[in-house]
Formats: structure tokens, C-alpha cells, sequence
């Protein structure tokens, strides 16, 4: 009997013991999950400015918790096949490795790579117990630099085996159960995830370095553009003042002499020199829409309106009604003249009705006024609602125009942040919207 009873008392012990163990275990992976909470809340709340401080302090934290000498960070080369030391931390008295650890062949270390392409970790309990494989097997490579026991982790960033981080133990064996080696994935991953998150900012910041780059590139040709077009188009009215001079007088001199027919390349001189004029004109007018002195006033638009009717030639059968009380917005006088002049005599100009009718008004919205231009008629193809805004495009290419007008008046209304369309059927009439807002 007392046998049984002693028997019994050890069994008792033995539970409690166990209890106790499991007990340690549990409490020891709940604090490594807390480190790592702590660590990710870290990673998240940073700016990343220091990157490499944060990725040596969290290998320190994780490394003194699972009571490691060295831990580490390495970069896989598969294409060169070679492993490289990044980031070290060594434990006091631990000499670092990192110097030494600089593209080294991977054929010295195919055992971890093979698991680690497999999503696995390569752990050795025992470093003494590896087989000997001569001065390039890893028991050879790993007993000099003092380790005992090693445990990697691989680093996997979209599905791509991209490092690893590890941990070695130099003054005694170590042991990783199988959770421990769990939550040894959830840091390699966040370690993945908070270099992956560096690499977007600095990507970031590359593109937008190079789209400021891009737009002071971009600024500094239309400034360029612009001073060229200046240039050249008042270069070319002189001569352009000379030929038409020259050719009228030619026809008033010899007209008594020289018979109708004979004068019709003359005349087609004079319709082409005139018909360079406007275009000559036309690219002033556009390259001067954002490079006006004047300072921004109050512009009554009733009076820009009024003054625009005053100076069109509009035909008797074209009837053009003005809606009342049109806003006052601040802008420059010059640029809303040529907004409502173009939209107005394009719609004069393909009137094709016996009567026609123009309408000009406005709609108030809360943050803008919606303006509009309405005529009945010959309308557009919808395929041209997009290129007829574009420089020198023209729905015919008959007449004098410079097909530059409407190209104007898109680059004033955005130059004032505000937004151009039209809405047309072939046949029915257009109407031109467009947007400017109340406070420019």
C-alpha cells in the first residue's frame, strides 16, 4: 500500500509540474505576441524615416526574447546566387559577423535555401550533431563563427523568396517550439511588409520628384512656345501688311487694263494673305491668354457682352438673344471678350438657316455659373466634340478662320479652372457649355 501511495504522490507531482510547463509556455508565447504588437504598432506609426534603426532595434527586442546571441537579416541574390548580410544585432560579448557575410555563394548553404523555397524554416538544434562535409559544409561554416544552435526564417514578398532572418545562439543550445517558430513568421513577414512599405514612399517620392521635374520642364517650354509664337507672328505680319498693300495697289492701278479672269489669282492672293492674318492673329491671341499683365478686376459681363455684339457682323435673318442680369466675376476683361466673341460668331458663322437663332444665358450652381452658347445650326458629328477644342482643327476647310478660336476659349475657361463642352446633333444646332467658377 504505501507503495501505491508513493506511486500516486509522484504522479500528482508530475502533473503539476507539467501543468506548471504548460503554463510557463503559454505565458511566454502570449508576451512574444505582445512584443510583436508592440513592434508592428512601431513600424506602422513611423514615418520610415530611419528605417534602419527601426529593423535593428525590433532584431534586438526579438532576439533578446527568444534569447538568442546574434540575429540578423539576409538578401537573396538568385540570379548572382549569392546571400548577403543586411542588418545585425549581436548580444553583448558576441562579435558581429556581418563584415563577413557578404555575398556568400548559396551552394554553401542549399540545406536552408531548399527549405526556405519550400516556405519553410531551417532550424539545427545542435550544431555539434551536423555531419562532417569538409571545410565548405555547414557544419564548417557555422562552428567558427561560435554557433550553437541556428534558426532562419524566410523572408516571401508576392510569392517571392527574397531573404531570410535568423537567429543564432553562441553561448548555448536553443530550442523553438513549434508555435515560437509561428510567430518567428508573423515578424519576417512584417518585416517584408514594412520594407515593402519604405519602397512605396520611396517610389512615391522618386515619381513625384520627377513629375515636378516633368512639370518646371513642361512650364518652361510653353514659356518657350509662347515667346517663339510672339515672336514669329509679329515678324510675319509686316511682310504679310506688305504683299496685301502691294497687291491691292496692283489691282487698282491695272484694273481698266487687265480683265476679270486675269484678276482671280490676285484676289485668290489677297483671300490667303487675309486668311494668314487671322491666324497669325490667332496664335498671338492663344499665346498671350496666360500671360497677361493686367491684374484681375470685377468684370461685369452684360458690358463684355454688349461690347462683343457691338463689334460682330451679324446677319438680318440671325436673331441673338442675351439672357438678363448676367454675373459679375473677377477675371481680366480681355480673356471673357474672347470667350463669349469666339463662341458667339462660330455660331453666327455656321448658321445655315434662313432665321437664325442664337441664344446666350447662364445657369447659377452653388459653387459655379454654367454659361452657354445655343445656335440652330448645321450642328457637329460627335467624333469632332472632342478634336473641334484642339488648335487648328476646323469643321470645314473653307473661309478665313484660323480653326484657333475655340482653342482660345478652352485655354482661357481652364486657365480659370472651370470646364468646356458642347452638345450638338448633325442638323439641329449646338450649344457650347461652359464653367466659371464664382470666386476665380
Amino acid at each position: 500500500m504505501k507503495i501505491k501511495q508513493q506511486d500516486s504522490q509522484k504522479t500528482i507531482l508530475s502533473t503539476d509540474f507539467n501543468q506548471e510547463e504548460k503554463d510557463r509556455i503559454i505565458e511566454r508565447q502570449l508576451r512574444f505576441q505582445d512584443l510583436l504588437i508592440s513592434i508592428s504598432t512601431t513600424y506602422i506609426n513611423s514615418d520610415l524615416s530611419d528605417i534602419d534603426q527601426l529593423l535593428r532595434k525590433s532584431l534586438k527586442q526579438i532576439g533578446e526574447f527568444v534569447e538568442s546571441d546574434r540575429s540578423y537579416i539576409f538578401s537573396y541574390d538568385l540570379v548572382n546566387k549569392t546571400a548577403s548580410n543586411t542588418y545585425e544585432w549581436c548580444a553583448a560579448g558576441i562579435d558581429p559577423e556581418i563584415d563577413n557575410l557578404q555575398n556568400i555563394p548559396i551552394d554553401f548553404i542549399t540545406q536552408w535555401l531548399e527549405a526556405h523555397k519550400k516556405g519553410e524554416a531551417f532550424y539545427i538544434e545542435d550544431v555539434s550533431l551536423l555531419p562532417d562535409e569538409g571545410e565548405y559544409g555547414l557544419k564548417a561554416i557555422l562552428e567558427p563563427q561560435g554557433i550553437k544552435s541556428l534558426i532562419t526564417i524566410p523572408k516571401i514578398k508576392n510569392n517571392e523568396l527574397i531573404g531570410f532572418i535568423g537567429f543564432d545562439s553562441v553561448k548555448q543550445i536553443n530550442k523553438y517550439n513549434d508555435k515560437e517558430k509561428e510567430i518567428l513568421f508573423v515578424f519576417a513577414n512584417m518585416l517584408v511588409n514594412v520594407t515593402q512599405r519604405k519602397e512605396n514612399e520611396e517610389q512615391i517620392k522618386e515619381q513625384e520628384r520627377k513629375k515636378e521635374e516633368l512639370l518646371k520642364s513642361l512650364s518652361q517650354q510653353n514659356v518657350e512656345l509662347n515667346e517663339y509664337a510672339h515672336v514669329v507672328s509679329h515678324d510675319l505680319k509686316a511682310p504679310l501688311i506688305n504683299i496685301h498693300t502691294l497687291v491691292g495697289w496692283f489691282i487698282q492701278d491695272h484694273k481698266d487694263k487687265i480683265s476679270k479672269e486675269d484678276f482671280k489669282p490676285l484676289h485668290q492672293a489677297l483671300f490667303n494673305v487675309e486668311k494668314m492674318d487671322f491666324l497669325i492673329k490667332g496664335i498671338l491671341d492663344y499665346s498671350i491668354v496666360d500671360r497677361l499683365d493686367s491684374e484681375d478686376k470685377n468684370v461685369d459681363l452684360n458690358t463684355i457682352i454688349d461690347e462683343v455684339l457691338q463689334t460682330l457682323l451679324t446677319p438680318n435673318e440671325t436673331k441673338i438673344t442675351v439672357q438678363e442680369n448676367f454675373p459679375t466675376l473677377l477675371g481680366n476683361t480681355w480673356r471673357f471678350k474672347q470667350v463669349f466673341q469666339n463662341l458667339i460668331q462660330n455660331a453666327i458663322k455656321y448658321s445655315d438657316k434662313e432665321n437664325g437663332i442664337i441664344n446666350v444665358g447662364f445657369i447659377e450652381k452653388p459653387e459655379h455659373y454654367e454659361f452657354f452658347v445655343k445656335d440652330n445650326g448645321m450642328g457637329i458629328k460627335s467624333n469632332y466634340f472632342d478634336k473641334i477644342f484642339k488648335v487648328f482643327t476646323k469643321l470645314e476647310s473653307t473661309g478665313s478662320s484660323s480653326g484657333i478660336g475655340l482653342s482660345i476659349v478652352k485655354k482661357i475657361v481652364t486657365y480659370y479652372k472651370g470646364t468646356i463642352w458642347v452638345e450638338s446633333q448633325e442638323g439641329m444646332g449646338s450649344t457650347f457649355f461652359f464653367t466659371l467658377p464664382k470666386t476665380t
